[in-house]
């Protein structure tokens, strides 16, 4: 994720933090120092820290459970709204789900409980609402804090982890597309109450989580909309077939002129034999322009070992081959690995706005010729 600091790694996974959430803490510190003074400061910097300590293992929960089924996570990163655990895949089966979800919140309780039976509960929990309140103890209001991320992530809508065990439950009555739709459609009808009550009540945070929730549980529905349309079609129902390629020994400014000439904003490197070598991105290409000059061969400025795929694989596994990879592109080879296609974010993008219908219309339409060859160099 952009913006975002590796500040260590436990157990193969990058722990980060989000620069937006350093200034929540900067906030947080200034606006006690303003109500306080310097010990009012200092206890609400460490308050809100603690609280975001919870949240790490709250994602470590994830994390672990998920590593019991073969799923690995590649970081988890604290945003000023929580925590985000990316793991290189969610588990299919209703069941794994189930755990890998309420792995979260479980955590959550035993903190709760082990704070309260070693600092105890007070006596009025009405009190409780406002943790804010120093009167209140700084580990009673840490068990607070646990006790209301339980019940919030329990909420049966996505994006929380109530959603996905919603989800899975419906998975064992319907198919694992109209399950999402349901706990999604749930999510963003709790979005717009979230919304609603923080226009009427003043609360701006409340109407940033409601947006929050809206975009998350509208792009889990998109998501596993694209996942279940991969389930009946294949890379090469998907791939870009007609494109331009770039030879090992040509430069940056060769790719910038092909840039121009075409509308690609990637092009793969192709050696004499048709074998994919790597991928030039524009991003890529601009900044080899600017650190190291035009005359720059074209694969020291391509980042990164090529992700490829073999022609007639479900897209479905290809796109999780591709999200546990971290590529934003993966070429298509034939059994000769040749590269025939390649699939890039952008053409998926389409995929998803053509839906199942509109994509099976257009592919019965198209004449047969016009999926034109790649400019493949010679030998």
């Amino acid at each position: 994720m952009p913006w975002s600091l590796t500040v260590g790694r436990i157990a193969g996974t990058d722990v980060r933090i989000h620069l937006t959430f350093l200034l929540l803490l900067a906030w947080i510190g200034v606006a006690h120092y303003i109500q306080g003074g310097a010990a009012a400061a200092i206890e609400g910097v460490l308050f809100i820290s603690a609280v975001f300590l919870c949240v790490v293992l709250h994602e470590f929960g994830h994390a672990m459970a998920a590593r019991h089924y073969g799923i690995g996570t590649k970081d988890i990163t604290l945003l000023p709204i929580g925590g985000l655990a990316r793991l290189e895949r969610f588990p299919e089966k209703p069941g794994q789900e189930i755990v890998v979800a309420a792995a979260g919140p479980a955590v959550n309780v035993v903190i709760a409980v082990v704070l309260i039976l070693i600092f105890g509960f007070p006596a009025d929990p009405a009190a409780l609402q406002q943790v804010e309140n120093p009167q209140i103890g700084f580990f009673e209001r840490l068990a607070a804090v646990n006790i209301f991320l339980v019940v919030f992530n329990l909420i049966p809508a996505f994006p929380m982890d109530g959603g996905r065990v919603l989800r899975a439950a419906l998975s064992y009555r319907l198919d694992r597309f109209r399950a999402t739709e349901v706990a999604a459609s749930i999510g963003q009808a709790l979005a717009f109450f979230f919304g609603f009550m923080g226009l009427i009540g003043g609360n701006a945070i409340l109407v940033f989580i409601a947006i929050f929730v809206y975009l998350a549980a509208t792009a889990e529905a998109a998501s596993e909309g694209l996942m279940a349309l991969g389930r009946k079609i294949r890379v090469d129902d998907a791939m870009i077939r007609s494109f331009e390629t770039l030879r090992p020994d040509e430069t940056v400014d060769d790719a910038a002129e092909a840039l121009i000439r075409t509308t690609q904003s990637e092009f793969p490197i192709v050696d004499g034999g048709g074998h994919l070598r790597a991928f030039l991105t524009r991003s890529e290409m601009i900044h080899a322009l600017k650190a190291t000059g035009s005359r720059t061969p074209v694969l020291e400025a391509a980042t990164g070992k090529p992700l490829t795929v073999t022609s007639g694989m479900r897209l479905d596994r290809a796109l999780n081959a591709m999200q546990q990879a971290g590529a934003a592109i993966f070429g298509v080879t034939d059994r000769d690995d040749r590269l025939i296609g390649y699939v890039s974010q952008e053409n998926i993008g389409e995929l998803m706005m053509l839906g199942e219908a509109n994509w099976h219309k257009r592919e019965a339409a198209k004449p047969a010729e016009s999926g034109s060859v790649p400019r493949v160099p010679p030998v």
